[in-house]
């Protein structure tokens, strides 16, 4: 065959080729247009409907106990995402729990992570998270982290309220050294069991020694002053003042009870709320998971992300309590007894968290 004749064929050959390439990719495009979930049925390895954080390796290079059973540990990494104040990390302990810590270093610092965590004994509600943290990690350990993420952030205000009960001050911290960079008004009321137990004390009167006068901090220590006058602190804030709380549920909800009008709440809390755990009950019924071609049947006593993961084990999840957002999965049919206080109205519209809430009879149906 003659030279040219042969560069032509393979020309024409090629060109075909070309041409049946994307004919097959605009058959492909309107086939997916038309059913976004095909193919299928079931997908090997299904994709979560909430994608995974990214995890980075970070090292513990500085470890201190800053007040009676409160380990502080600063990581260490390279190119680390920025954040802002109310981010909170994931720590992806040795015996691979995963545990959220709020960061409560400074933003600025590119170079690490600074968080702290409360030791709760196993017959006070404990898990094991905190008590690995405490007894595992030292100077030099390695360990897996997340984020960060923020659901707690600290919105533009000519005026804030801050109330922190214990360990809730790691968020509410660089939030008062924002304020005050800011100029903003700004008053802490900071709540604990007794002094020596209260992290971050020094700082906060150092912060406090940069305002104008003094006043703007309260501590209250239980045994010193018994219970916080949120009465008294709301009565000289600013109106229409932000006000960020973090603590304990019964702190939560009498801050709640006794916020002023025209003051916006911002609520951040360390444990769930008593309504996402005060069980799994009620009837069975069944989740249909769209994308894997699968249904399951969830038990009165038990989780859709339980029943999920007989199917996906591979599905995300880390708090199981209904408060870091890892078990967000889209929703496609079906009604939602939201029993989360995390989400906002829009994503409760067509999402759940399915650690702790629930389907109605007639069942879910999730892009899983």
């Amino acid at each position: 065959m003659p030279r040219t004749h042969r560069t032509r064929t393979r020309t024409l050959i090629a060109a075909a080729g070309v041409g049946a390439a994307l004919l097959a990719r605009r058959a492909m495009r309107r086939r997916i247009a038309r059913s976004p979930l095909w193919p299928m049925p079931a997908l090997e390895r299904p994709v979560s409907g909430r994608p995974r954080a990214r995890t980075r390796r970070m090292r513990i290079i500085g470890r201190e106990t800053i007040a009676d059973g409160v380990v502080q540990l600063r990581l260490e990494g390279r190119e680390l995402p920025a954040w802002e104040p109310g981010a909170h990390l994931d720590l992806v302990l040795p015996s691979g729990l995963v545990r959220q810590y709020s960061l409560c270093g400074d933003p600025a610092d590119p170079t690490s992570y600074t968080v702290a965590t409360r030791l709760i004994p196993e017959d006070a509600g404990g898990r094991g998270g905190s008590r690995e943290v405490h007894e595992e990690l030292r100077e030099g350990t390695e360990i897996e982290v997340r984020g960060p993420r923020n659901r707690f952030p600290l919105e533009s205000s000519h005026a804030y309220v801050f109330i922190a009960g214990g360990i809730g001050i790691t968020p509410i911290l660089p939030m008062v050294r924002a304020a005050q960079a800011s100029g903003a008004e700004w008053r802490l009321l900071y709540g604990g069991r007794d002094r020596a137990s209260m992290p971050f004390l020094e700082e906060l009167e150092e912060i406090e020694k940069l305002g104008a006068g003094t006043g703007r901090v309260t501590v209250v220590p239980q045994d010193e002053a018994g219970l916080p006058d949120l009465g008294a602190l709301f009565s000289t804030a600013e109106q229409a003042a932000a006000v960020y709380c973090c603590g304990p549920e019964g702190l939560m909800n009498a801050v709640s009870a006794a916020l002023p009008p025209g003051c916006t709440l911002h609520l951040e809390r360390f444990a769930p709320p008593a309504t996402a755990m005060a069980g799994h009950s009620g009837g069975p019924f069944e989740v249909e998971l769209r994308r894997s071609g699968r249904t399951v049947t969830v038990g009165p006593d038990e989780s859709v992300l339980t029943a999920v993961r007989r199917e996906l084990p591979d599905t995300p999840y880390s708090c199981q309590q209904g408060f870091c957002g890892t078990c967000q999965q889209r929703v496609l049919g079906g009604e939602i007894d939201h029993r989360d206080e995390l989400l906002t109205d829009s994503e409760r519209a067509h999402s759940m968290l399915i650690c702790v809430s629930r389907g109605g009879d007639e069942g879910l149906v999730l892009d899983l």
